[in-house]
Formats: C-alpha cells, structure tokens, sequence
C-alpha cells in the first residue's frame, strides 16, 4: 500500500484546465446565425448590383448626351434615354438568367458526381443543397432593377430643364455625383481602395459621355 501511495504521489499533477461556458444562450445564438448567412455570396450580389445601377446610369446618360448633341428639345432626350433604359435591363436581365443557369448546370452537375462518388450513391439533392445554389430569375431580376435605377438618375435629372445647355450640364452633374456614390459602395463591397475606385467609375463614365455626344456630333455635322 506504501508503494502505491509513493508512486501515485509522484505522477504529476494535471494542471487546471479552464473552458470559456457562455454565461447565456445569445452568444450561441448569435454564432449559428454568423455561421449560416453566407457574408461572401451577400458581398458579391451586392458589388453585382452597384454595377448594374452603374452601368445603366452611364449607358442612358451616353444616349442622352448623344441626342442631345444634335437635338435640343427635351423630348427627344427623355424617349431616347427611356429606350434605352428598358433595352439595357431587358438585355441585363436576359443575359444574366443564361450566364447563372450555366453555373447553375454545372455546379448541379458537380454535386451529383460528388454523391456518386461518395458512399451514399444518391443523385438528388438536399433542400439545403439546393438552397446554396444560384437562382437564375432572381439574378436576372436583380440585375434588370439595378439597371433601372442607374438609369432613373439621368432620366429624372433631365426631365424638368427645359434649357438646352443646363439640361446638358445638370445631366452630367448629376450622373457624375452618382458615379462617385458608385464607386464608393464598390469599393467598400470589393475591399478596394475607394479613391481609385471613385476614380476608375467617374473617369469612364465621363468618357463615354465625351465620345458618345462628341462621335453624334461629328455625324450630325457630316449630315447624316
């Protein structure tokens, strides 16, 4: 009995071992609820959406300052910039449903030679596998409202001018103070530096006012 008593005494000690217990249930609330929202796939929707409205706003605002290169009344401004505002999300809106149901076919496809690769052997999905994948009408519609919104901007800001030369300028005014908004959100959503972004958005869309209304001007000059 001494014996045993010596050796046990001898082991060493374990030393204290401490476990962090929340003091309630909301801080494991919280955490399954970091841990389901998909932060990355809301980023990019997000940054996909500033686009969109980006691209419609420089899109109208270009026709805009291209009619308004050889025609000076308002109304030609406004249904050419409506046009093209319902031809941009018409063709945002196709041209997204094909491009994310591809990636839908084909990540659906991976997933099932992921399940028959596996032990299960099973070729549906799970309701939560399904969830995780893309929707193409949601894209679609996501992408044709973003470019309507761009395209309002132009739109509203010329609507009530009717001087031919400050409607011209408060378009580009106001193209240019949303251009920087956009740049802003996008570079924020794409951790960018905000300054280049800002930069890279308002010189393009400047440019493609320049070339639009500067090309229209030269052809109604030609007579064409």
């Amino acid at each position: 009995m001494a014996t045993l008593e010596v050796e046990a005494s001898n082991q060493p000690i374990p030393k204290e071992t401490t476990l962090d217990i929340p003091e309630n249930d909301s801080e494991l609330q919280i955490t399954d609820q970091e841990i389901k929202i998909n932060y990355s796939q809301r980023a990019q929707w997000l940054r996909a959406a500033v686009l969109g409205a980006s691209d419609g706003l420089v899109s109208t605002a270009s026709l805009m300052m291209g009619v308004g290169a050889i025609k000076q009344d308002v109304k030609s401004m406004i249904i050419t910039g409506f046009a093209g505002m319902v031809a941009g999300a018409c063709s945002m809106a196709i041209g997204e449903f094909v491009s994310v149901y591809s990636q839908y076919d084909i990540e659906v496809s991976q997933m099932k030679r992921q399940h028959k690769a596996s032990d299960d052997g099973k070729e549906s999905l799970d309701e939560g596998e399904k969830e995780d994948l893309p929707s193409p009408l949601k894209a679609a519609g996501a992408s044709a409202l973003a470019f309507v919104v761009g395209a309002l901007v132009p739109l509203l800001s010329a609507s009530f001018i009717k001087g031919y030369k400050v409607r011209l300028g408060v378009v580009v005014a106001i193209s240019s103070l949303a251009l920087i908004v956009f740049g802003v959100l996008g570079g924020v959503l794409g951790r960018a530096p905000v300054k280049k972004s800002c930069l890279r958005v308002l010189i393009g869309g400047w440019l493609a006012m320049a070339i639009t209304f500067g090309l229209t001007k030269l052809i109604g000059l030609a007579g064409i």
